[in-house]
């Protein structure tokens, strides 16, 4: 399986008019966030596969509406429109994707820093993690394991964030990992100056990735033969 993963900053290479040759073998789309739900409607569009999303602590559109926080209907009831732009919003839900079977969950925002919309203290984290749980045990009695894949925005604590309160990352992370083993962690919010720099990081039984801006995941285990 081949999965282009994107975060917090958009890529003239997906915007290039190569870009559907250049990414035509990628099964679907993985965001972490901090990017605008056009960019979404636009791969979708022009590359034609599928993107999966939660929501950073910037580029918030739709927010409200998205996390079920946000009235339906206007003054006089007459009914509030979402915005039209393509992609599945993951953010505090659990899916199992029809064509792979890929069990995948989604668990957006940063640290709680300024009181903004999508920030969470480390116990409103856990507590949206403990809402995946039913659906987490499900998962493992149908098909043998909890989850392939976790996305989230903000980084695991220790593992590839900052000392700063806004990128520190969530100890809760950590037990999510050690209760559920996810076979990767997909990560972004801390920005990657140096490409080069080190994206990759190993905790117990899960691969925890920052795909800062773009980043191909390849794992030929995942999916059906993974089942």
């Amino acid at each position: 399986m081949k999965i282009l993963c994107i975060s917090d900053a958009t890529d003239t290479l997906i915007y290039s008019e190569n870009a559907p040759e250049r990414y035509k073998d990628v099964d679907f789309v993985i965001s972490s966030g901090d990017l605008p739900l056009r960019y979404y409607d636009y791969i979708q569009t022009v590359l034609k596969k599928d993107v999966i999303y939660v929501y950073g602590n910037h580029n918030l559109e739709d927010f409200d509406r998205a996390m079920g926080k946000a009235p339906m209907l206007g003054p006089n009831f007459t009914p509030i429109m979402p915005l039209e732009y393509q992609g599945t919003m993951l953010d505090g839900k659990v899916i199992r994707l029809k064509n792979s079977g890929l069990l995948v969950a989604g668990l957006g925002g940063s640290m709680l820093y300024n009181k903004g919309k999508s920030q969470y203290s480390e116990k409103q984290m856990k507590k949206r993690m403990l809402k995946l749980i039913p659906h987490l045990i499900y998962n493992k009695i149908r098909y043998g394991r909890y989850l392939d894949i976790l996305i989230t925005h903000a980084p695991p604590r220790g593992l590839g964030d900052a000392e700063d309160l806004c990128h520190k990352g969530f100890e809760s992370f950590l037990w999510f990992m050690d209760k559920f083993s996810p076979r990767y962690l997909l990560h972004g919010h801390v920005h990657l100056i140096d490409l080069n720099e080190k994206r990759e990081r190993e905790y117990k039984n899960t691969k925890v990735i920052n795909v800062y801006k773009n980043y191909i995941l390849v794992d030929n285990e995942l999916g059906e033969k993974h089942e």
